[in-house]
């Protein structure tokens, strides 16, 4: 477990959180992920603390409207987001990405889990990964 720090683009939004990346990471195919080429690592609430930018923060929901996905309504990142699943249960969703004290070296070893969101089946990868 490492605490990382991190930020949009501009620098309004920043948090930390701790990660411990050698548990993985995600990639899924559904339609917003695949747009915004989101690549999330998984923690608690608890390992998440929003250290500037609350204010800074326009929320984009869809669908059932569980999730929310956040960006900055300065630059646009999406430094994370926040769910809840029969899986994690209530999660915060970093955006692996938007680390900014990561080495290239961490997210090469971090392994990648592959989620067929497109097709509404969490539990098995979708057919193709490559361009994910």
């Amino acid at each position: 477990m490492k605490t990382y720090h991190g930020s949009c683009h501009c620098g309004a939004v920043r948090f930390e959180a701790d990660i411990d990346l050698s548990q993985g990471t995600l990639r899924c195919n559904c339609s917003i992920c695949t747009k915004v080429r989101f690549w999330p690592a998984i923690v608690q609430p608890s390992a998440f603390r929003l250290v500037s930018g609350e204010a800074d923060l326009t929320i984009y929901q869809f669908l059932t409207k569980r999730d929310k996905h956040l960006f900055c309504r300065h630059c646009g990142v999406r430094s994370f987001g926040i769910g809840s699943s029969p899986r994690w249960g209530e999660f915060y969703a970093v955006n692996v990405t938007c680390l900014d004290d990561v080495t290239a070296a961490e997210l090469i070893d971090a392994p990648i889990t592959y989620l067929d969101g497109r097709n509404d089946n969490w539990e098995t990868p979708p057919d193709e990964v490559r361009h994910l």
